[in-house]
């Protein structure tokens, strides 16, 4: 029998069920639109991140919770059929899956309403029972849609690279959380609440956001900025900040940009894990290439390019 392969890409976070509506513009408060199109799908950052960097071809593991419901079930199924080691990742009894209600523009933009369900559940004492993974892996991918001392217990534990994608974004964001992490990931928008920026919109107040955020504690800052494509730095190298762009996209071509940053971290954990000898820079800019895929198709993971 030939050897197990060890996981490159292990992901501590969360699973929910996508429920999408399509619509020509997003709704205003209290204003019903008709939508055109609805769909379900399979989200949560965790889970997404997860496939995304499985769709590249990473041996990837997900520890995760679902609830024992039929979304649970289903869920369970897709991961398996992406090819992600679901060992530790747990239908609860009385416990709902979770859930995300989805609006999308006709222009690709979108807003989402997330009940996070069982993956409130996901605790410390999982990074023990998954001990063998926390031990093997190359890369830990966390993000912020399951308890944060759950995942502040995951970073303390694994010793390989580990990548925190700040998401949903906290306003006092926990200092530890910012130290542990070998590489704090945000988006423009996360990052304008955690600096207490009015907001980002250049590469220029990017590059100023960084610099708070490494001034606050974080090793590596990578801030994504959507089509501008990212600006990262390290406290290794203080004061320098450097832009990566983001290969052009025809406006008529974004079809919806649900799951591009799940697509971007999940793209930049395959890279780590299998060409940990290439710069950074080339990591951001081959997450940039993915994400930037994912947005000229519909759908989160089902949007994430196979390699």
């Amino acid at each position: 029998m030939a050897p197990t392969q060890t996981t490159e890409v292990l992901v501590f976070g969360s699973a929910i069920i996508d429920f999408i509506c399509y619509t020509p513009r997003l709704p205003r408060p209290g204003e019903t639109l008709h939508g055109h199109r609805f769909q379900t799908g399979y989200g949560g950052k965790g889970a997404n991140q997860c496939v995304a960097a499985a769709r590249l071809g990473s041996r990837t593991a997900l520890v995760a919770k679902l609830g024992a419901d039929t979304f649970g079930g289903d869920y369970l199924r897709q991961l398996r059929d992406e090819g992600v080691s679901v060992e530790h990742v747990q239908q609860l009894e009385g416990q709902t899956t979770g859930v995300a209600q989805i609006a999308v523009s006709d222009g690709g933009e979108n807003n989402i309403i997330i009940v996070v369900g069982a993956n409130s559940q996901l605790s410390p004492c999982d990074v023990a029972r998954a001990e063998e993974l926390f031990l093997e892996a190359k890369v830990l991918v966390c993000q912020l849609e399951t308890p944060v001392e759950a995942t502040l217990t995951a970073l303390r534990h694994f010793k390989g690279v580990s990548i925190v994608n700040a998401a949903p974004a906290m306003e006092n964001t926990s200092r530890e959380l910012l130290q542990l992490a070998s590489i704090f990931c945000v988006n423009e928008s996360e990052a304008a609440l955690m600096t207490q920026t009015a907001e980002i919109e250049t590469v220029e107040e990017a590059k100023i956001a960084a610099d708070k955020l490494i001034k606050m504690g974080a090793n590596t800052v990578i801030i994504t900025l959507g089509k501008l494509g990212a600006v990262f730095g390290s406290a290794a190298s203080a004061g320098v900040y450097q832009h990566v762009a983001a290969p052009h996209v025809p406006a008529e071509k974004v079809v919806d940009t649900t799951g591009a940053g799940d697509a971007f971290i999940g793209a930049l954990a395959h890279n780590l894990a299998r060409h940990p000898q290439n710069k950074l820079e080339e990591h951001i800019a081959a997450a940039c290439a993915v994400a930037s895929q994912s947005v000229q198709l519909p759908g989160t993971q089902a949007s994430f390019p196979r390699t």
